[in-house]
């Protein structure tokens, strides 16, 4: 899902639906409190590790919904607009501009066969996106996205932002192919810095899926808000329990059982993380407004693209050193 204003305009703001009344400074303080505490990160980390064996490990990285990065100026709009019983609001930011992501490696934080699975994968978001590109930071670059390999978990800032220089990402190390460093958590972080929040934020998902708070972990219902429908834009597509933006069925769960479930029938394992689906990827084919992304013949292609690719996403093996270039000739 993508937020927008005006027409496509990503990301004007988080928007919880519903009238609100103003809160008490108790509130106020309580909620401040839980934004400065994702921003740091290590002791929702650690809880939700603790509390929560389910789920996906981007899920458990103590930041806002799970692996969102909020800045300072971030949480002061947000607590502003809680505080008078507002919509949330988060300060805007657009698409990467001519469709272009510049990033880097921080230096001494992966190895040689880590920075190439990163750059592997990289190569799956400019395969299937169709127009969306990446390159190496230049000495001329301000903004860029910094890939960091810190062990606090799987997260990334938001879209891109005119002003702020370094756009935050970071994948605990680990081997290849395994937690922050498998292919599809990759890709789920390099989605947020493209300017994508979860799939089940948005404004219509109580048509789909229904949220079971009293199995979430005290503090957490803040992870669990959706956007306006005025601000939402959904791309013409269907909502999507598989989509690798989704939430697992025990997101913050702290009794092991699930917060949320579907209402309707649907195919797979909701919040699966074995593949990128053909519809996250032309969500991201028509935010980045690529040749042909709005027709059904491009969904089509996608579906059959995917379906014929899908395998390459599984985790390599230990000793197979040509599983990458084996996969990097079927993409082609």
């Amino acid at each position: 899902m993508m937020l927008r204003f005006a027409v496509l305009f990503l990301l004007v703001g988080a928007v919880v639906s519903g009238p609100s009344p103003r809160r008490t400074k108790a509130e106020v303080e309580e909620y401040r409190e839980f934004l400065q505490k994702t921003k740091h990160g290590n002791a929702y980390r650690a809880t939700s590790s603790k509390l929560n064996p389910f789920g996906n490990i981007w899920e458990k990285s103590g930041k806002f919904e799970g692996d969102i990065l909020l800045d300072d100026r971030q949480i002061d709009e947000l607590v502003d607009s809680f505080a008078q019983g507002k919509a949330a609001y988060i300060h805007p930011n657009t698409k990467w501009p001519q469709n272009t992501l510049v990033y880097d490696f921080a230096p001494g934080h992966f190895n040689q066969q880590q920075r190439d699975y990163i750059v592997w994968a990289i190569g799956h978001i400019e395969h299937y996106s169709g127009c969306v590109r990446f390159r190496r930071r230049n000495s001329n670059d301000r903004n860029y996205v910094l890939i960091t390999g810190d062990n606090n978990g799987c997260y990334a800032s938001v879209g891109w932002w005119h002003d702020r220089g370094i756009h935050t990402l970071n994948l605990a190390r680990s081997n290849p192919g395994t937690g922050c460093l498998h292919i599809v958590v990759i890709i789920h972080e390099f989605l947020h810095t493209l300017g994508f929040f979860h799939m089940q934020s948005t404004y219509n998902r109580y048509n789909y899926v229904a949220i079971h708070w009293q199995n979430m972990q005290r503090g957490m219902e803040h992870n669990f808000e959706r956007y306006d429908q005025n601000l939402v834009s959904n791309l013409g597509l269907p909502y999507e329990h598989m989509s690798s933006m989704h939430y697992s069925s025990h997101a913050f769960s702290i009794n092991h059982q699930p917060t949320i479930t579907a209402t309707r029938q649907h195919n797979g394992v909701m919040g699966q993380m074995e593949f990128v689906t053909h519809y996250d990827w032309v969500r991201l084919s028509r935010h980045y407004n690529c040749p042909g992304a709005w027709s059904a013949e491009y969904v089509d292609h996608m579906k059959e693209e995917v379906e014929r690719t899908k395998h390459l996403m599984a985790p390599p093996q230990q000793d197979d050193k040509v599983q990458e270039e084996v996969a990097q000739e079927e993409l082609a």
